[in-house]
């Protein structure tokens, strides 16, 4: 199994950007495939970025394209989020995800380990 622990949220201003990292521990890291995921209160989960087991391959939301990137440090065992010109709607918990044999993957269901989340609030 492996163990997922997001950190990097805070509050920011609108047009602002933030990065945020997902470190993993307890197995091999290259061996996962990564995703970020995203609920705001009263919403459903959503997917917003995902990333192969070596970072040759990434596929971003619609809703976060040309904004959002996805990256990965397999000696760092560490996923990224940098996130760039956010605004109000971005606001919510963001979660990694990670599975052995997922590709890039936008449903949460194909995902077997997660993390608890750390807080993203945008001011407007």
């Amino acid at each position: 199994q492996v163990q997922l622990v997001e950190s990097g949220g805070r509050l920011v201003q609108a047009g602002g950007s933030l990065r945020l990292s997902c470190a993993a521990s307890g197995r091999t890291f290259s061996n996962y495939d990564m995703g970020w995921f995203r609920q705001a209160p009263g919403k459903e989960r959503e997917f917003v970025a995902a990333i192969s087991r070596s970072g040759g391959r990434t596929y971003h939301a619609d809703s976060v394209k040309g904004r959002f990137t996805i990256s990965r440090d397999n000696a760092k065992n560490t996923v990224y989020l940098q996130m760039n010109n956010l605004n109000a709607e971005d606001t919510a918990v963001y979660v990694c995800a990670a599975d052995r044999n997922v590709g890039l993957e936008i449903r949460p269901v194909a995902y077997e380990y997660w993390g608890q989340g750390t807080q993203v609030t945008v001011s407007s």
